[in-house]
């Protein structure tokens, strides 16, 4: 996703991640030690869901957002994508963190099986499934961070980029 060795956000404190959907956008957070990620909020698609992300980035001290870029199984990047590479430019213009994209292929997947797994139907997974995915996009990212190959997973969004 991004070239080798690129630098990745390292400033004490928590990081957020978002999964962009049509209908709703999954919110997740770490501990400001980033040791574990955790659900936040889903949060509706709509004109204030920026503004919303904006302030649980600012009331949670969110050093870094990853928003996840899902491609298709292919590595390609369709609608969807262009959709999350719009949230994510907006957030990069109203936001004073930065902002990365991360490939999030499967996300859902793992998110909807966990819940199954939790006992969760369908129709149950419905009001939890965007923050689930958005807590899979970040253990992701810590994987990454842990490992020292973060830069290489995640593209960084500059200001001014929707």
């Amino acid at each position: 996703m991004a070239e080798a060795g690129a630098e990745a956000p390292q400033p004490q404190g928590p990081w957020a991640s978002v999964d962009v959907g049509t209908v709703r956008v999954g919110i997740a957070a770490t501990d400001p030690e980033r040791r574990m990620a955790f659900p936040v909020e889903t949060v509706p698609r709509n004109r204030d869901t920026v503004g919303r992300i904006a302030t649980i980035v600012e009331d949670r001290g969110i050093v870094a957002v990853f928003v996840g870029l899902p491609l298709t199984l292919a590595g390609r990047e369709g609608p969807s994508a262009e959709d999350a590479r719009s949230l994510a430019g907006d957030l990069a213009q109203r936001l004073a963190v930065p902002v990365r994209l991360v490939d999030e292929r499967l996300s859902t997947s793992s998110a909807s099986a966990a819940l199954r797994q939790a006992g969760r139907n369908a129709r149950r997974q419905r009001e939890v499934i965007d923050q689930a995915a958005a807590v899979v996009i970040l253990e992701t990212v810590l994987d990454g961070w842990n490992n020292g190959i973060l830069g290489n997973l995640t593209e960084q969004v500059a200001q001014g980029e929707s």
